[in-house]
Order: structure tokens, then sequence, then C-alpha cells
């Protein structure tokens, strides 16, 4: 363990964490900000088209139609939603040799973020916490209680979470990758983190609902919440997803 902790990376991870104390005192570097675009303004520019002669636009509409959403129906959702998400996350897709792909990328095949899912309201599906078993696609249930008001206040206090159908958790395990890639590795899994979560939030759009990805929140209360050992695997991203409320409600 200690040479894992030692890392720039490690020490990158714990020292820009949150607590309920720390928070309210924490020194702030004073960073001039930047333009929202990058401009070249003697570059010759070349206007691309607007529209495309595709069969995508399906995947057009969605890519259009995805915003953070923080208000949901009070609606449930389906299991079978629910697995499309996860399938969407890091589902396998594929098998080279040993190597077994997901449905979005990572480093050297590594695959160091874990899932886990504190359930709301999901059809046939008891609230709690769960872990997503990636290689058998099922789900490990951690907790018979129902954690979103929890997992809501260990989330900077937001309560829209907490009436979310489901709020997904994903950590990271560091030596997975680091033990490859070193210090370069912690970069890598909060790439793979950013992916997943991406990917949730299309699939969400797709089945008529809506998320919120949460990079604020107090790690040591979800770390606990899902009773990891924080020197090894520790929270990197959250998300909500609930039913959209329609319109004219």
């Amino acid at each position: 363990m200690p040479e894992l902790t030692k890392t720039i990376g490690a020490q990158y991870l714990k020292n820009s964490r949150f607590d309920r104390i720390s928070v309210q005192h924490r020194h702030r570097p004073v960073i001039a900000g930047a333009e929202t675009f990058k401009r070249y303004p003697h570059a010759e520019k070349f206007p691309l088209p607007r529209k495309w002669s595709l069969d995508e636009q399906r995947l057009t509409t969605l890519l259009q139609n995805r915003r953070s959403l923080r208000k949901y129906s009070v609606e449930p959702l389906s299991l079978e939603d629910l697995a499309f998400m996860l399938w969407a996350s890091q589902g396998i897709t594929g098998q080279a040799g040993s190597y077994l792909f997901r449905a979005t990328p990572s480093a050297g095949a590594l695959y160091p973020v874990e899932t886990y899912i504190s359930v709301h309201s999901i059809l046939g599906l008891d609230a709690g916490l769960f872990h997503f078993d990636v290689e058998h696609f099922s789900l490990d249930r951690l907790t018979s209680q129902d954690q979103a008001e929890a997992v809501a206040s260990a989330c900077l206090d937001q309560k829209f979470m907490a009436r979310a159908a489901v709020i997904f958790l994903w950590t990271g395990i560091f030596r997975r990758a680091m033990s490859k890639y070193g210090d370069r590795g912690m970069r890598y899994i909060l790439l793979d983190a950013g992916h997943i979560c991406q990917n949730v939030m299309i699939a969400a759009e797709a089945i008529g609902c809506g998320g919120c990805p949460v990079g604020a929140f107090y790690d040591s209360e979800l770390n606990q919440l899902l009773e990891i050992d924080d020197q090894e695997e520790s929270i990197l991203y959250a998300a909500s997803v609930g039913k959209k409320i329609a319109p004219g409600i």
C-alpha cells in the first residue's frame, strides 16, 4: 500500500478531496479565467456542413437533446432501462484472447473504474446500494436500505439527487491502472470515468430519461457509504438519472 499512496497521482487525489470542514476553508488558487473559445483570427477558415447524409439521425437527436437534468418524474424506471444504461456504461462487447472489451474505452483494456448504483425507484428491484458485476452482467446487493438521501447529502447536499430513480457512483481502483502506467495511470483512470458517464447520459436520453453528472461530493462520506478502502479505491464521479417530467405537468 505505501508504494501506491506515495505516488504523485495518489497525492493529487488526496489533496483535492472535499470534506465538510476543509471545504469551507480550503485555499483556492487565484487563477485568471480564459476565453470561452480559442480563435485563430488570421487562419484560413473552412466552413463545415451542418447536415449529414447518414442514417445516424437517431444519434444526432440524442446528442442534440442531452442536457443536465435536475428535475425528475416520480415514475420509476424499469429494470430493463437500468440494464441498458449499465450495459452502455461498461457492458462487455467483445473479446480478444484474455481481454474482454467493454462499451467504453480504457487504457490498456485495464478498466480500473467500478460502477455502484443507489437504487431509489426501479420496478422489480428493491431500493438499496448495489455493485455492478460486469463479468456476469448482474448486480451485487450491498445494502437493503434506500440510501438516496445519504448519497445526496454526501454530494454537497444537492437535494435533487435524492429524487432521481437511480444514482450512479463510479470509483477507481488505482493500482489496476497505475501498476502498469505509474503516475500517468491516474490520468487514465479519470478519463475512463468521463467516457463511462457520457455513455450513461446518452443511454438515459435514449430511454426518455435525463441525467446530471456530479463531481462535487465529500469523498470520504461516499467512500464510507460504499465501505471501500480509500487508500486503494475512491469515488471519482457520480450521476443521477430519472424519467423526464411530461410537458405541462
